[in-house]
């Protein structure tokens, strides 16, 4: 039998605050959508400030909801198993009335 590993409330806590902001949130729809993207792609897309998407970026990474590859001059980025799990919560709430 498979072991389940329960987070504890403070593990929650970290990815919780890591997607809490609208661009991480769309930062996340698109890399699930995508499956693999640069940050120069994300800023085309969402039409934001490069600098302020790199911190977002960033900050889903540290919460470990997505992974970073370095590829040359560019980093491709996927989503963590976590950030899979995120992102089918995110569709789930978007459609809850």
């Amino acid at each position: 039998m498979a072991k389940v590993n329960i987070k504890t409330a403070k593990q929650m806590e970290r990815h919780l605050k890591g997607m809490a902001n609208h661009h991480r949130i769309e930062i996340l729809l698109l890399i699930a959508a995508r499956g693999t993207i640069t940050l120069d792609e994300i800023v085309k897309e969402l039409d934001a400030n490069e600098k302020t998407l790199g911190e977002h970026a960033r900050r889903l990474y540290q919460a470990g909801l997505i992974n970073k590859k370095y590829r040359g001059n560019f980093v491709d980025h996927t989503l963590s198993p976590y950030g899979k799990t995120f992102v089918n919560f995110l569709k789930l709430f978007q459609v809850i009335q």
